[in-house]
């Protein structure tokens, strides 16, 4: 039977191939439980960097083993739930520890269902976007109004409004581990617990999140330094 599916497939046309492959990947759910066909990315301006497209980065885990820092801008393509688990794996003590990310990851996305009966990756996407920061908030932070000159080129707190780019957009992810990982310090609720509480909070745009705290906190000193 299997045989014959195979013989079928490889008989198929490149372009009904690359359909059929298209398909499957559609079908594939994170944790066999959480479909990405619905999760949509609001902001446009962040929809090449939040890497949650059902036909080309749907993943069973957020561990995909790809190499994202061989090229630039690379990492674009890495899973966005990926990137979240991979930086709870951050200071030292942590790091290799994937399986534990994973775990907690899986543990606070059932956490994020039950209170929100959404989308987990969905409230996950809305968390990340909330808690970006502009570029002038950054480049005013960053360089206290002057111009610098890094890898990628020359940046100035004058250029346009809007976001930055893939290098910008681990800003929107690292606070919501931060966050939870400083709640869960000394504290009766597991980092899984505080982690769907940070995302969720965050989704909303709630000043309870340590994310938009931060990032109200980064672009007032921006306003300031102006």
């Amino acid at each position: 039977m299997e045989a014959a599916m195979v013989d079928e497939v490889a008989e198929l046309p490149p372009l009904q191939k690359a359909e059929k492959s298209e398909n499957a990947l559609e079908d594939v759910k994170l944790f066999n439980r959480w479909t990405f066909d619905d999760v949509s990315v609001s902001d446009m301006s962040l929809q090449d960097y939040i890497a949650v497209t059902a036909g080309k980065h749907a993943t069973y885990i957020p561990h995909t083993a790809g190499r994202y820092s061989v090229k630039r801008f690379r990492k674009a393509q890495c899973p966005i739930i990926e990137r979240l688990t991979n930086s709870l794996m951050m200071h030292g003590r942590n790091n290799g520890k994937k399986l534990m990310a994973v775990r907690i990851v899986k543990h606070a996305m059932e956490i994020i269902h039950l209170l929100t009966d959404a989308n987990p990756v969905q409230v996950i996407v809305d968390a990340v976007i909330n808690s970006f920061l502009t570029d002038n908030s950054l480049f005013q932070q960053w360089t206290s109004g002057r111009c610098h000159k890094d890898r990628f080129g020359w940046g100035c707190p004058s250029s346009g409004g809007g976001y930055l780019s893939i290098e910008e957009s681990q800003p929107g992810i690292v606070p919501s581990d931060t966050g939870a990982r400083e709640s869960a310090f000394r504290n009766i609720k597991t980092i899984a617990e505080c982690l769907a509480d940070e995302l969720i909070n965050a989704a909303k745009g709630s000043s309870n999140s340590y994310a938009i705290k931060k990032k109200d906190e980064i672009e007032r000193v921006a306003k300031a330094n102006r």
